[in-house]
């Protein structure tokens, strides 16, 4: 992106990214889900174009790839990181590592943009202070899914998620501290934005199967950023 491009993007932001939605209109309000979760449509349909721009760039330095879980099934999301940290799974369990482990270097690191948009969010839902080191960035392409679950592999549970949708839309459960615990839904479209933390830090969280079509700006596949502490500091990731 270009100095001039970033510039006008950051004296734009107090106005894009407040409570009252992307245009600063109230045509895209705050819904809460559940006590701290709350759910702003089109919060970051301006700065899409620049989201995803960047996501290609992370992808030609870290390429998608479908990983496995620990039992050894593969994953029916594509993913890389940006960070200090990604999030990875494999043989050896879930957890966020500093290095590629398919290229031994470091993951490419989050744009101001992208800390700006999380940080923001993150204030609109409540969370003043948000300072995410991590991006887990989903491809998900027709059909893929990802059941419910928690985020468990940060460091501090007291930092918030902040999540983007972008691209094709996809139906979000969002459910209590028990697996088992009833769940509302919403799709979610191109530019939303959903945040959770406090008491619903740990809440079950999926994405039902992704149906199939074609998006303008990310055609056949819907992308999903995911900002996160991963940890309190950068010391102590383990490399792989």
């Amino acid at each position: 992106m270009g100095e001039s491009k970033r510039q006008a993007l950051a004296g734009l932001t107090p106005g894009l990214f407040d409570h009252h939605g992307a245009a600063g209109k109230g045509d895209a309000p705050r819904i809460d889900l559940a006590p701290g979760a709350a759910y702003m449509p089109r919060r970051a349909l301006i700065v899409a174009p620049e989201l995803l721009a960047e996501v290609e760039t992370i992808a030609a330095h870290a390429a998608f790839r479908r990983m496995s879980t620990p039992g050894g099934r593969p994953m029916s999301v594509g993913m890389t990181n940006a960070g200090v940290a990604g999030w990875v799974t494999d043989e050896h369990g879930y957890r966020f590592a500093s290095r590629d482990p398919m290229t031994d270097r470091p993951w490419p690191p989050m744009l101001d943009l992208f800390k700006d948009v999380a940080r923001s969010a993150a204030e609109a839902a409540g969370f003043a202070g948000f300072t995410p080191n991590a991006c887990v960035i989903n491809r998900y392409e027709p059909g893929a899914r990802m059941t419910l679950h928690q985020d468990r592999n940060e460091q501090d549970f007291r930092h918030p998620i902040v999540s983007v949708s972008l691209g094709l839309p996809a139906v979000f459960e969002f459910g209590g501290l028990e697996r088992s615990d009833p769940t509302v839904r919403r799709t979610l479209e191109h530019g939303d934005v959903v945040v959770w933390g406090g008491p619903a830090r740990l809440c079950f969280h999926g994405v039902r199967p992704i149906e199939a079509g074609r998006h303008p700006a990310t055609g056949p596949c819907r992308i999903n950023l995911t900002f996160r502490v991963a940890r309190s500091d950068d010391r102590g990731l383990r490399p792989r």
